[in-house]
């Protein structure tokens, strides 16, 4: 530490020469560690670094989506006998050839227009049988109908069976003050007007967060390929496979070690500009933080009010956590952390805004979101 080396993980002790040492006799012991080491790098800090910021414009056909997405969740919910186009499918699936049975339920708008023909006209503890990847384009929408993670869902390919035990139509609900109140409080706003003006607001607040993390992440690819560091990569994988109890293999190394390691920079790199830059984050922030996330899950400001003195009380146990070992703190204290050395590069580098359709934004995000995982 006095000689600032940066190490990665933690020393390997070498087992070999461990194995001869008489513990009986000896008197002097030497042991032998193997570390993992860095040398010290240079990264780009200026208005060289450029990025592209992403402005979503929320058109009309957007908030045309939003306000039918309401009225379908705030609208009445009734059992007919049989299924038609708007209806949800409630059931059982399994694949075709047999296996695991796991609850499914979708809507039936989300199936392929040419395959919804197969899904109408359908009551309960009838099944049919379908193509998972003709009947259902979306992975999202497959991960759901599969009642399986994203990941696991892209791998599905076949033929698979639905029994349906129920079937679910929704009565849109119509415009009125009393579905302005579900959507936003009592008395929040009085008209249609106001109804959607907010919902335009909330909608643009959504995605211009959407649009902030992408950001982010663009700045951590900008960095993780720009910033030379030789990273000790025989170590790495000699500590992940000792340190994982069996759970890392050569397999698991070779398709996720190039990922890894890109955190590991992606790490160094904000440790040294966190520490160039004297960035800190002071104890009283990270309770401000956490006063802040309190107020926000029991409705706002008020709460502190109310509850005066025992906020603190109340704050201290949430950072403390259930085994009092602080893990929410160190949580807070990461995020504020990394949320000060990102406002650092946003503020030096060069951003240019592209103003863009949401789905646009969307393709762009996507084709990142699978560039990071290839």
């Amino acid at each position: 530490k006095d000689n600032n080396l940066r190490i990665l993980g933690d020393p390997l002790p070498n087992e070999e020469t461990a194995r001869i040492i008489d513990w009986d006799t000896q008197k002097n012991f030497e042991f032998e560690f193997q570390v993992g080491m860095v040398e010290d790098f240079t990264y780009e800090l200026s208005s060289e670094v450029k990025l592209k910021s992403y402005l979503i414009d929320v058109d009309d056909k957007v908030i045309d989506e939003t306000l039918t997405d309401i009225k379908q969740r705030y609208g009445n919910v009734e059992y007919p006998e049989t299924s038609d186009i708007t209806d949800n499918l409630h059931g059982e699936i399994t694949p075709a050839e047999g296996g695991e049975i796991k609850v499914s339920y979708f809507s039936i708008s989300k199936v392929e227009k040419k395959e919804q023909k197969n899904f109408v006209g359908l009551g309960k503890d009838t099944t049919v049988e379908f193509d998972i990847n003709k009947t259902f384009s979306d992975e999202n929408t497959i991960a759901q109908v599969l009642n399986q993670p994203a990941v696991d869902a892209r791998k599905a390919q076949g033929k698979y069976t639905l029994k349906v035990t129920n079937i679910s139509r929704v009565q849109p609900a119509t415009l009125s003050q009393e579905l302005y109140d579900k959507v936003f409080g009592k008395d929040a706003v009085k008209s249609e007007e106001e109804f959607i003006g907010k919902i335009r607001e909330t909608v643009s607040e959504n995605y211009q967060r959407e649009a902030a993390h992408l950001l982010e992440h663009e700045i951590q690819h900008y960095y993780v390929d720009h910033t030379k560091i030789n990273m000790p990569d025989a170590f790495l994988k000699s500590w992940l496979k000792a340190t994982s109890e069996g759970k890392v293999t050569d397999d698991i190394l070779e398709k996720e070690f190039n990922e890894y390691r890109n955190s590991l920079k992606w790490d160094l790199i904000k440790n040294k500009l966190a520490e160039d830059l004297k960035i800190n984050v002071e104890p009283s922030e990270v309770k401000d933080k956490a006063k802040a996330l309190i107020a926000e899950q029991f409705g706002g400001p008020a709460i502190a009010q109310q509850l005066g003195d025992k906020f603190d009380g109340i704050a201290d146990n949430y950072l403390a956590g259930q085994d009092g070992k602080g893990q929410n703190f160190m949580r807070l204290y990461n995020q504020l952390r990394h949320e000060k050395i990102m406002k650092a590069i946003k503020e030096t580098a060069t951003l240019t805004e592209k103003k863009v359709s949401l789905d646009e934004f969307r393709k762009i995000a996507d084709h990142h979101e699978h560039g990071r995982m290839d």
